[in-house]
């Protein structure tokens, strides 16, 4: 393999510094932009974030196709330095920018088939895609394009939500947001036995769909027995079962598993939800101890944020995964 090549010029240096005083190219934590492939072959990074800003397949309030946007430009930089795990995450762990899917205006197959081709480009080089969604449809062509890369059935997905998302469909539409999972256990991309589902609750979907997911050996956590059991209990047998026949992880987190009061900002926001400080430990845990090959963070609807509640929120569980990731990379070099 040749050497990466990493060199800013100091006039895109200069953009993205000028990010930090509200000026300049935002990028996620002003990380160098990238556009092409051939560029990924180049700098050979290790993590490569990538927007997709679709939202039609909302089924309540829309909105989240402003997500990645937001989660680059609006939350306010925290430093790169993780105090707990005492690593600096961009000392370990290269990351850039790869830009944007294009997602036309209401044209579904399109935006889908675009978010799988970039992150593809990503993931087929063994580089590690963090997706901003959009709406949580979008996990159906990011996972899949994963699970091309690693293995059919060698991908296990944590998923972190209010609801299941495995309806077959929602007022006609297979390619809705409360439909992905159930498109990739269909598809074969991730089989039902290789997921876990965490923070369900509510009263959605009806009882035919969840005898549905346990008849596909799909595992799910929900509310009440985080409440009872509590949270660390509850992920060790999520983590054991999602890695029981996988060798590799995917996470998928929508932001309204959070509590709407740290998550307002999203189309379907569901009270008695997870603490913010707990999801944000446990993702960087799942990051730090285990092969994770996919992240996405999606259903960030800024037009219903709170001074920038959700917005900030989601970007910190991106910069925790990111800890995971560049301790995890530290501990395996030494």
């Amino acid at each position: 393999m040749t050497e990466p090549r990493r060199d800013l010029s100091p006039g895109m240096r200069e953009q993205l510094d000028l990010g930090y005083v509200f000026g300049g190219l935002s990028t996620f934590g002003q990380r160098p932009f990238l556009t092409d492939p051939e560029q990924l072959d180049a700098w050979q990074p290790d993590v490569a974030v990538v927007g997709a800003p679709f939202d039609l397949a909302t089924s309540n309030r829309p909105g989240a196709r402003f997500g990645p946007r937001a989660i680059r430009s609006l939350a306010y930089e925290p430093g790169t330095y993780h105090m707990d795990l005492d690593v600096e995450i961009f000392d370990q762990l290269e990351v850039v920018d790869y830009g944007d899917a294009h997602c036309p205006h209401g044209d579904t197959e399109t935006s889908h088939a675009n978010i799988k081709k970039r992150v593809s480009e990503v993931a087929s080089r063994r580089i590690v895609p963090i997706v901003l969604g959009g709406d949580h449809s979008i996990t159906w062509p990011a996972a899949t394009a994963v699970a091309d890369q690693y293995g059919h059935g060698n991908v296990g997905i944590v998923h972190f939500d209010a609801h299941a998302d495995t309806a077959d469909r929602v007022d006609g539409n297979l390619a809705s947001h409360g439909t992905p999972m159930r498109r990739l256990v269909e598809s074969g991309a991730v089989p039902g036995t290789h997921f876990v589902q965490v923070g369900l609750r509510g009263y959605w979907p009806p009882k035919d769909v969840f005898d549905w997911m346990a008849s596909q050996g799909m595992r799910w956590f929900t509310m009440q027995q985080i409440w009872e059991r509590g949270f660390q209990a509850v992920m060790a047998d999520a983590i054991s079962h999602a890695l029981s026949m996988a060798d590799h992880l995917y996470v998928s987190i929508d932001v309204d598993a959070l509590d709407p009061s740290f998550a307002p900002g999203t189309g379907t926001p569901e009270p008695g939800g997870i603490v913010a400080a707990d999801l944000l430990r446990m993702v960087r845990d799942i990051c730090r101890r285990h092969s994770v090959v996919g992240i996405d963070v999606v259903e960030v609807a800024p037009a219903y944020d709170v001074s920038e509640l959700t917005v900030n929120v989601a970007h910190r569980l991106a910069f925790e995964c990111l800890a995971g990731l560049a301790a995890r990379r530290r501990d395996l070099r030494s």
